[in-house]
């Protein structure tokens, strides 16, 4: 059955830039279409219910999200879908005081003008979190595999053929031998094993994080609790939470970042954070705009 679902786009929604605004749209179980600008997810709703999210931009109009499930879901179903799909757009998010402030400075004005800054998030925090795991000391294609293999190991089928991401209680119950010889996840194994089973158990209520209005240098020291998840990996998730107080360097950012500005020769960080520091609390999103902007300029940016 085929439901259309009917979330509130903020005025300043851009579609193809919430979707390209980084490569969790290049992972399962999100799946795009080029062709006919489709971005598709398999998840569940929360409550066990498996469906399939589509949204789409028909002739450059209003984004249309439409649920595709076996059977005619529930009102609470429905409710629940509804609420994930909103929440991967990130449609709560209000950068009006962001796009305020970059129109202030000639060379980041174009960030307003664009509507850029909304990021793609997963269905669940946990997801996000395992996958900013799997995004350390390696290559993208080396991420799109383990991700590829774990949910092949672990994850849900959905009646369409596609797969779900996994349960933490599915990884919880594995083992990091396995994670190691059949998902081939080397040195994370045993953090994204400890992250599930501490899920799993309730001892950590990892969903929380995106309710959260801690301060964020609270936060940014809570994710690092979580094993496996250093500074750059804590950094970049507070940007999937809407805080950018912490700007996530990783070695492409910082090659980006000489190549643009000075003249490809390498800087400390200190210079980096020194460049983005006026922008205080929105200086993490500003940099990545930043060294992104080329996307901005191609309508399939990856």
């Amino acid at each position: 059955m085929i439901t259309e679902l009917r979330p509130r786009f903020p005025a300043d929604f851009h579609f193809e830039h919430t979707v390209y605004s980084h490569g969790w749209c290049a992972l399962f179980p999100f799946r795009l279409d080029r062709a006919s600008q489709t971005l598709s997810c398999t998840l569940e709703d929360g409550n066990g219910r498996i469906g399939t999210l589509r949204y789409s931009l028909p002739s450059q109009k209003k984004p249309r999200v439409a649920l595709e499930t076996r059977g005619t879901p529930s009102s609470t179903s429905l409710a629940l879908f509804a609420a994930r799909a909103a929440n991967i757009l990130h449609l709560n998010l209000d950068l009006r005081m962001f796009y305020a402030r970059v129109r202030e400075d000639a060379r980041f004005a174009w960030i307003a003008e664009h509507r850029t800054g909304r990021m793609l998030r997963a269905p669940t925090f946990f997801e996000d979190v395992v996958k900013m795991i799997l995004t350390t000391n390696c290559s993208w294609s080396l991420t799109e595999l383990m991700n590829e293999r774990l949910i092949q190991q672990f994850g849900i089928p959905a009646a369409d053929g596609a797969v779900c991401f996994p349960r933490p209680e599915s990884i919880a119950e594995s083992s990091e031998e396995i994670l190691r010889s059949e998902v081939r996840l080397g040195y994370r194994a045993p953090f994204v094993l400890e992250l599930a089973r501490r899920v799993a158990s309730g001892a950590l209520d990892i969903e929380a994080f995106r309710q959260a209005d801690a301060p964020a240098l609270e936060l940014h020291r809570a994710l690092r609790d979580i094993k496996g998840v250093g500074d750059y990996a804590a950094s970049n998730l507070l940007k999937l939470l809407g805080r950018y107080d912490y700007l996530g360097l990783d070695s492409w950012c910082r090659a980006k970042f000489a190549e643009l500005h000075n003249g490809g020769t390498p800087v400390p960080d200190t210079e980096i954070e020194g460049y983005y520091a006026p922008f205080e609390e929105w200086k993490g999103l500003v940099m990545w705009l930043d060294v992104t902007r080329q996307w901005y300029a191609l309508k399939f940016p990856f």
